[in-house]
C-alpha cells in the first residue's frame, strides 16, 4: 500500500478498527505515519483512548468503545468483568460507573490505566461473548463489582438484582468468594449472608435487621403461605410461624398506578381472609421511623398471639413448586 492511501479511503481505517478503536501498530501498517498519529490525536480528529490504542473520533467514547478498547488493551484471553461485564449481561443501571474491570492471565503484565482496572488471575474463567466481546460469567462479574464497592445498600441492591432474577445463586457466590482472592470480600460476604436469610432487596434486608432488634421471636423471610389443603395463598416477606403473622414491605413502585394499588388491597384482603395477621410497612418507614415500625410489629404480634393460630402452612419460597399447589 502506498503511503497516504488511507487518506483517500475514509472507510479503510474503520474497516480495520473494532467499534472505531484501532491499534497504533495497525495504523502504522496501513501507512499512517507516527507523526500523523501524534498530530491527529493532539487536539485533532482522533484521540488516544488507552496506551497503544486510538479512537477514530474526538467525541465522548461510548460504553461499547471503552469496553472494546479495554479488551484490545488486555490482549488475548483477557475479558471484561465487574460492572462493565454485568452491564453486558443485562444487569445494573446505565447511570452506574462504567470503569472496566479487566481480567488477564497471571503471566501477562498490564498496568491499570485510565478507566481500566486490571486484575491478573490464575483463575481465569471461561469467557462468554456479549456484544462481540469476551465477558466473564455473571457470578464472577458480580463479585468483582461487589469487591470494589464501599456502600452496603448499593452493594446489596446490585447483588439482590442478580440473585432475584435467577442469574446467580447465593451458595455458588459464597463458594466463588471462598475460592478466590480474599481482597475486598468483607462487603459482598456480609451482603450474601443477609441475602442468604431469604431477603431479595435492600428494603427486605433492612426489615430483617429491624425485626431482629424488635425483641420478637426469630422471623423467617420469603415464605409461601398455603391452606391446610395445599392451595396457594400468597408469598410474604416476613413470617412468624408460631402465631401466623406476616409483614409485607410495600414500595411505591409496586403501587404506582390505581390498578396496582387496587391489586395490593385485594391481595391483602385475601391473606387476611385466611385469619393471618398482616402488617405492612414502606421502605421509607423502615429507614426513617424504625421505632414506630417496631411498635407496630409488637402490637400486631400480641394480637396474633391472643387468637387461635390460623390453619395455614408456610414453606420457604426456594422449596416451593408452583405446579404442585
Amino acid at each position: 500500500m502506498k503511503r497516504g492511501e488511507w487518506a483517500d479511503d475514509r472507510e479503510l481505517l474503520m474497516r480495520h478498527a473494532r467499534n472505531g478503536v484501532i491499534r497504533t501498530a495497525d495504523l502504522r501498517r496501513l501507512g499512517v505515519g507516527a507523526q500523523t498519529v501524534v498530530d491527529r490525536t493532539a487536539g485533532g480528529p482522533w484521540q488516544r483512548i488507552l496506551p497503544g490504542l486510538v479512537l477514530l473520533h474526538n467525541g465522548q467514547p461510548t460504553r461499547q468503545q471503552r469496553n472494546t478498547a479495554a479488551v484490545l488493551y488486555g490482549g488475548q484471553d483477557s475479558m471484561l468483568s465487574g460492572r462493565a461485564g454485568l452491564a453486558l449481561h443485562g444487569f445494573g443501571s446505565s447511570t452506574q460507573p462504567t470503569d472496566c474491570v479487566l481480567l488477564i492471565p497471571n503471566a501477562r503484565n498490564r498496568q491499570a490505566t485510565g478507566f481500566v482496572s486490571v486484575e491478573r488471575t490464575t483463575r481465569l474463567p471461561l469467557a462468554v461473548r456479549k456484544a462481540g466481546l469476551p465477558v466473564a460469567p455473571v457470578d464472577r462479574c458480580l463479585l468483582d463489582a461487589a469487591r470494589r464497592m464501599s456502600d452496603r445498600k448499593q452493594c446489596t441492591a446490585l447483588v439482590a438484582e442478580v440473585v432475584q432474577r435467577g442469574a446467580a445463586d447465593v451458595g455458588a457466590l459464597m463458594k466463588e468468594l471462598d475460592d478466590g482472592s480474599s481482597r475486598g470480600t468483607s462487603m459482598p460476604r456480609r451482603v450474601l449472608y443477609e441475602l442468604g436469610d431469604g431477603a431479595h432487596s435492600v428494603a427486605e434486608v433492612d426489615a430483617q435487621a429491624l425485626c431482629r432488634s424488635s425483641g420478637l421471636p426469630p422471623v423467617v423471610s420469603n415464605q409461601v403461605l398455603l391452606t391446610a389443603h395445599g392451595d396457594f395463598i400468597a408469598i410474604v416477606d416476613n413470617w412468624w410461624d408460631e402465631v401466623g403473622m406476616a409483614q409485607e414491605i410495600e414500595s411505591f413502585k409496586h403501587h404506582s398506578s390505581p390498578e396496582a394499588f387496587e391489586k395490593t388491597l385485594e391481595r391483602r384482603a385475601y391473606i387476611e381472609s385466611h385469619d393471618v395477621v398482616l402488617v405492612a410497612h414502606t421502605p421509607k418507614a423502615i429507614r426513617s421511623q424504625p421505632n414506630t415500625v417496631i411498635d407496630d410489629l409488637r402490637h400486631a404480634y400480641d394480637r396474633a398471639r391472643n387468637r387461635p393460630r390460623p390453619r395455614v402452612v408456610a414453606i420457604p419460597r426456594s422449596e416451593w413448586r408452583q405446579d404442585a399447589s
